[in-house]
């Protein structure tokens, strides 16, 4: 069962995607987009998180920009578009955006009072940036490119955060990928997990570094998180 939720911010209104469980009320896990807008890919994801139980909520974090924007990893041309919108995006923007949408979410007739945050690449960065920011009970990061840049950050986590971090990620080096796990080696409330012969993405279904065993794995280990998080 699926929805569109209208979120209101002080700059305006922006949509997001609603997935709804069988049984509610339900806990709430905020699915937060690729570099390819909530695209078919991500509006799957926020399927999966439902069938595990969860109301799953995918905001539009492109609004800004362009509203409604819908790409594939399968051609140059939505890759070129793509990371143009990300050099447009505006994190510190984006970051009360998804604060907006956890509050939004927590108002929904059959949602219960936690929430998660779940995400992807740029949505695994911004997710890192969640926990820094806003008020989630539990953040779950995949491959976030940039994060290194937010490492000053880390003594505002509050709460659980889990990262997944593939060994091999082009937008990931492996000089990044070590300060990322020195800045939370002493964080008691944050986990990385690595996958050393896995590349960025690993965890897409249908792209070119779809690993289907590691991300098994990683999902599985997201799941329990959010179990142990979200009861």
């Amino acid at each position: 069962m699926s929805q569109n939720l209208s979120i209101e911010t002080p700059d305006g209104t922006f949509n997001a995607y609603v997935a709804k469980p069988a049984t509610l009320p339900a806990p709430v896990v905020v699915v937060i987009q690729e570099i390819f807008g909530v695209n078919a890919v991500m509006r799957g994801v926020a399927d999966e998180y439902a069938k595990l139980g969860y109301i799953a909520v995918c905001p539009d974090l492109f609004w800004r920009i362009e509203p409604g924007i819908e790409l594939t990893d399968k051609t140059d041309d939505e890759w070129q578009k793509a990371f143009g919108y990300l050099q447009k995006f505006d994190a510190d923007k984006g970051a009360e955006d998804i604060q907006a949408t956890l509050t939004a979410a927590r108002a929904l007739p059959d949602a219960t009072e936690k929430a998660a945050v779940v995400g992807y690449c740029m949505g695994g960065m911004m997710t890192y940036l969640a926990a820094t920011r806003t008020d989630g009970d539990a953040f779950a990061s995949y491959y976030g490119a940039g994060i290194d840049n937010y490492l000053g950050e880390v003594g505002n986590i509050k709460k659980p955060l889990i990262m997944h971090l593939a060994g091999q990620d082009e937008f990931i080096p492996t000089e990044a990928q070590d300060k990322i796990k020195a800045a939370v080696k002493d964080k008691t409330d944050a986990t990385i997990y690595q996958y050393p012969d896995r590349n960025h993405a690993f965890c897409r279904k249908g792209g070119n570094h779809y690993d289907e065993k590691d991300a098994a794995t990683a999902n599985a280990r997201t799941a329990e998180f959010l179990k142990q998080n979200l009861a």
